[in-house]
């Protein structure tokens, strides 16, 4: 079979053809990083906000880098991955070390695969050439097939291994950190969400009889009144906001282009630009007034025209009262009881312990779950109703992931549009289209259709998984669960069987007795394209992550157009994104999944994985540590699940190579023997797979009757330090904070001790790590290698506690206020209050005038004020950025 032969995948699998593609790859890349390297110094809210950010507690900050071109690189190596626990979350520190673990899987793949298949393949002959001598393609020798099982049982063993200590390591890790002195200080890590509670359980005292150790209980309310009052005095007070910053930003360009008209006119006739008046001034027009529509449906832009700024201090003068009243109603029992509650232990093990303490029909939603991060509106939802909901989005994705393959077949037909006027005739206008406009219509068009084609599906997923899931990270495991589904089906299955297919189309319409036979020669040579990809995702996909070119876009260009008044720019400059879970695991397990699969029927795939994983690493590891915020915390979940979806890879590995073998046995019957090999390989992965689930399932509730490590002390919950979190003594080590300009938020000192603080919530001890009966810590490349083949040692929560956590969580959250205690876990509406109209400062007073009167028109219970912001010499809105705590609209961050 000639090389040409097939798709344009196939067309790489020469070594001319992969180097066409890593070059222009790797040019694009160094690219990339150079103005990574460039932009880094210039745009430090875009490339390092974690060091200086003040809204960040002091033990959540980076250390500051070194500002010039490659000195940012000290604090990286100086930095460990662990620091990343306290630093920014669980998440985002197992999001590295799932990384790692792709690293060593294929790396050790190559150790073991490479030395053996490499020899076996390239002698197997088969007849191939290129990169296909390479592959099992080449292989037409039967005995050859036992090192292929062999080297499957080896490789695939480790695998399970890996996948089993890492299991092990994260459920004692979670364990660990939950214990922690500072997660077991909050009170999210003592609380439990129970859902589909029925109306006579709905009572405190009724749920302290049933579960023991309870603290404090809030109960669900049926709020939908109060949540519409509140979002329409949001809405309304951001009209307020964006009409008056806009009429009087018009006003200032109407005198700064008048001034510019006069002061023209005066140079060309030689004299004064004449003075205006103040009140000519202060005047203005009353086509400057904004204006909008009031559309009787909300989703048609017709309807009667008001003025913005009277309308919008009319609907607040009324919404402020009666929201206060709702929520007086609510804090006083008025309010219809949900079927949802909240239940804080006297300690995370109680916590643990009632789970399985829930009386019939009460649902166990999730434990340690902070107040933002429960989807409010689903949790008085009844539980068959989110199940019939979670049934038919379900339906739907799987719908999603058999069939999105037709629009991207038409799509792709763009790209060969010529052809297909060949086809169909009536289409031949199109030839008549210039050659530029065509090029651009086959060539970029297809592409950008495709990426928004592909961006959708983790979209409507994520727009599914909120309408039922009671948490956020409920919903971004399910979305994490339908998203790899799609990934494997879509990305992975169907491009390598048509792949695969493609390169022997002709053959078996004109032999379909031959198909067997051609796909099991041509599947592997399929590994070619995904050789590209890793490629591609390794070299392109480290860079632009490094570059972070969303928030450089979005601060930079998209800020200046869309964000026009004070509380925008605020809320712009202050929010670090996250990573969305859901979304951002299935991608890479796919990956990963790819690299098993193929690893012993196209071995050199794994050392392109090696690499890829090694640069993603690297990027992702910089952003963990000086970019990324935490929007969304699973604890570890995602990470736990992404490991499980791995074994999606080691049985595609085993089939494949059971089909090949089984398909080689109408030739030759000595295949029979490796067939059985691997057969046996699959019975005992799925037994190996009930297994472990038996003993994860075992182990957490073993560890869940425990009350703390054995290498803690308890002490009562003094913190004994200055400072937030007793992080006062990490100030002026290893560059901590920035230096002489903007200190780092304390912010919780001064409260410490003050009246109206619940000095009870550390009453119960919490952890203080003091390692005296941990293993010794493992050292040098021999103990870490050590470490790793004996978790039962290593990675016990003693171990993990001592070495893991023990510098990094090991002091209490400051005590909460009583008001703070009691609106914990009660409906945002229940507590939120009236928002503060924010505005910018003008040389002209106008900004005074209108704080005036938004206070005499709105009364009692608003706040206005222009502090902190002003208009520029150009009438364009400013904030002081830097102390974001000075804000009017700061509020400080409470750790639940």
């Amino acid at each position: 079979m000639s090389s040409n032969q097939g798709s344009n995948r196939d067309g790489a699998s020469s070594l001319s053809g992969l180097v066409s593609t890593l070059i222009p790859t790797f040019l694009i890349s160094i690219v990339v990083v150079c103005a990574f390297l460039v932009l880094r110094s210039r745009f430090e809210r875009v490339y390092h906000p974690r060091s200086f950010m003040a809204t960040l507690y002091r033990n959540e900050q980076s250390p500051y880098p070194q500002k010039s071109m490659f000195g940012w690189t000290s604090e990286y190596k100086q930095l460990t991955d662990e620091f990343v626990l306290k630093h920014s979350s669980l998440d985002n520190y197992l999001w590295l070390r799932y990384f790692k673990i792709l690293i060593i899987i294929a790396f050790v793949g190559c150790l073991i695969t490479w030395p053996i298949l490499f020899p076996i393949n390239a002698t197997g002959g088969g007849g191939q050439a290129g990169l296909n001598i390479l592959s099992f393609s080449n292989v037409a020798k039967a005995p050859y097939f036992f090192a292929h099982a062999v080297v499957a049982c080896l490789f695939l063993g480790f695998v399970m291994f890996v996948i089993t200590r890492e299991s092990i390591f994260y459920i004692h890790l979670r364990q660990a950190y939950l214990l922690s002195a500072n997660m077991s200080s909050r009170i999210s890590s003592k609380t439990v969400l129970f859902t589909n509670v029925p109306e006579e359980y709905r009572d405190e005292g009724k749920l302290r009889s049933v579960f023991q150790g309870v603290r404090q209980v809030w109960l669900g309310l049926e709020v939908k009144e109060l949540e519409d009052s509140v979002d329409d005095r949001g809405k309304a007070a951001n009209k307020l906001e964006t009409s008056e910053i806009k009429m009087i930003q018009t006003h200032l360009k109407g005198l700064i282009k008048k001034d510019k008209k006069a002061a023209k006119k005066a140079k060309k006739n030689k004299e004064a630009t004449p003075e205006e008046t103040t009140t000519d001034v202060m005047e203005i027009n009353k086509k400057d007034r904004p204006m909008h529509r009031l559309p009787k449906l909300k989703f048609l832009p017709i309807g009667k025209k008001v003025d913005s700024i009277d309308w919008s201090r009319g609907e607040l003068s009324r919404l402020v009262p009666e929201t206060a009243r709702l929520q007086n109603d609510a804090t006083s029992g008025k309010f219809n009881k949900a079927a949802a509650c909240f239940i804080e232990f006297e300690s995370v093990t109680a916590a643990q312990r009632s789970m399985s303490q829930a009386p019939k029909g009460v649902h166990v939603a999730e434990m340690a779950v902070a107040p933002d991060q429960v989807i409010w509106k689903n949790i008085g939802k009844s539980y068959s109703s989110r199940r019939t909901k979670k049934i038919i989005f379900t339906a739907i994705v799987w719908w999603l992931c058999i069939f999105w393959s037709i629009p991207v077949a038409v799509i792709g037909s763009i790209s060969n549009i010529q052809s297909l006027t060949e086809k169909v005739p009536f289409l031949g206008f199109i030839n008549s289209i210039p050659p530029v406009i065509l090029g651009v219509v086959t060539g970029l068009l297809p592409v950008i259709l495709l990426a928004v084609l592909m961006a959708l599906v983790p979209i409507f997923c994520n727009i599914f998984a909120r309408t039922f899931e009671v948490t956020q990270g409920a919903a971004q495991l399910r979305v994490q669960n339908w998203y790899f589904a799609f990934q494997v089906i879509q990305v992975f299955l169907i491009t390598t069987f048509a792949s695969g297919a493609a390169a022997v189309a002709q053959k078996i319409i004109n032999d379909p007795s031959q198909a067997p036979g051609l796909l099991a020669n041509n599947l592997p040579k399929a590994s070619n394209f995904y050789i590209s990809y890793f490629i591609l995702f390794g070299l392109l996909s480290a860079a632009l992550t490094l570059l972070n070119v969303a928030p450089l876009l979005i601060l930079n260009i998209l800020s200046k157009i869309l964000d026009k008044t004070p509380r925008k720019l605020y809320n712009r400059y202050i929010t670090l994104s996250g990573l969305g879970w859901g979304s951002l695991f299935p991608k890479f397990t796919n990956l990963g999944v790819i690299a098993l699969a193929y690893s012993c029927i196209a071995p050199l795939v794994l050392g392109f994985a090696t690499v890829g994983f090694t640069l993603l690493y690297l990027a992702f590891r910089y952003s963990a540590l000086f970019t990324l915020g935490t929007d969304i915390d699973t604890k570890g979940a995602c990470f736990a699940r992404a490991l499980r979806q791995l074994v999606v890879g080691i049985y595609l590995s085993e089939i494949c190579l059971i089909g090949l073998f089984g398909i080689n046995t109408g030739t030759d019957l000595v295949s029979i023997g490796p067939l059985v090999i691997t057969v046996i390989l699959l019975v005992l992965t799925i037994v190996w797979q009930v297994l472990l689930k038996r003993k994860m399932k075992k182990l957490m509730e073993e560890l869940a009757m425990r009350d703390a490590p054995s290498n803690l002390t308890l002490e009562k919950g003094e913190n004994g330090v200055d400072g937030h979190n007793g992080q006062q003594t990490h100030l002026g080590k290893d560059g901590y904070g920035k230096p002489d300009t903007t200190a780092p938020l304390d912010g919780q000192q001064a409260h410490i001790g003050k009246d109206g603080y619940d000095n009870s919530s550390h009453d119960t001890a919490v952890p203080q790590i003091t390692p005296n009966s941990a293993p010794p810590k493992p050292t040098g490349m021999v103990g870490r290698v050590k470490a790793f083949f004996m978790p039962g040692k290593y990675a016990t929560s003693d171990a993990l506690s001592a070495y893991v956590i023990g510098d990094h969580l090991s002091t209490p959250v400051r005590p909460y206020t009583n008001t703070e205690r009691q609106e914990a876990y009660l409906h945002p509406a229940v507590s939120e209050p009236a928002p503060v109209i924010w505005l910018a400062k003008d040389k002209l007073g106008l900004s005074q005038r209108a704080v005036q009167g938004i206070r005499k028109d709105v009364g009692e219970g608003l706040e206005a004020t222009d502090e902190q912001a002003w208009f520029n010499e150009k009438a364009k809105v400013c904030w002081d950025n830097s102390d974001p705590t000075a804000a009017p609209i700061y509020e400080e961050r409470v750790e639940y």
